[in-house]
């Protein structure tokens, strides 16, 4: 599971009977290179790096959507698309697994460390052990943001749910699973085949491993 880690002085958690107080970019700063460290309402979450399922489902998705999106290849272009961008929205710190911003918004990309414009899109890939996270307070902090819509990826599952704010809350578009070949906003201008997003995974349960999320 995630790991949520009361703040202190430094970024080491606070010890027995220390009041806790709201976490800030110095924790995140000093986390654990081997994990992913986020700032959610003031809480420091550490989660372990992802593990192969998510990975590949994360990687074939960026792959499909980079092209026609980001490039213009075969696709209408109009997006710049990144990799688990650090995003300081407010006093929340997350990194979604991919998240795009219209180019109309932003033109290039800026020269800095971290993100303060909120993306147009984001894309979470569930684990185990972010699951909770990425379903609850993260959802909120993009809709607080303004992001305008939200994936939700399950590799285990083989399932994809699509998610567009309204106003302040997450109208749920639709789940689509396994093999569907499916038109998905705001990408809808080209078809994914969502079972190239988990194709090659074995899923036979292995031994868990240090720094893996499952």
């Amino acid at each position: 599971m995630a790991e949520v880690v009361p703040a202190a002085v430094g970024g080491y958690p606070a010890g027995m009977g220390s009041p806790p107080r709201r976490a800030t970019y110095a924790d995140v700063l000093a986390a654990p290179e081997h994990k992913v460290a986020e700032v959610v309402d003031g809480v420091l979450h550490l989660s372990p790096r992802p593990a192969s399922p998510h990975a590949r489902a994360a990687s074939r998705l960026g792959s499909d959507l980079e092209g026609p999106f980001d490039r213009g290849r075969g696709g209408p272009g109009g997006w710049i698309l990144l990799d688990e961008p650090e995003l300081h929205l407010g006093d929340d710190i997350v990194v979604p697994d991919l998240a795009g911003w219209r180019r109309a918004r932003m033109p290039s990309i800026p020269a800095q460390a971290y993100f303060t414009l909120a993306p147009d899109w984001i894309c979470e890939v569930l684990s185990p052990s972010t699951r909770k996270l990425d379903r609850g307070a993260k959802l909120g902090v993009y809709a607080r943001a303004g992001v305008e819509h939200a994936w939700l990826v399950d590799p285990l599952e083989h399932t994809v749910e699509v998610l567009r704010r309204q106003d302040a809350r997450w109208l749920i578009l639709g789940a689509w699973s396994d093999d569907a070949r499916v038109r998905l906003e705001p990408f809808d201008a080209i078809e994914l085949a969502l079972g190239e997003l988990w194709a090659d995974v074995d899923l036979t349960p292995v031994a868990p491993t240090e720094g893996r999320a499952g």
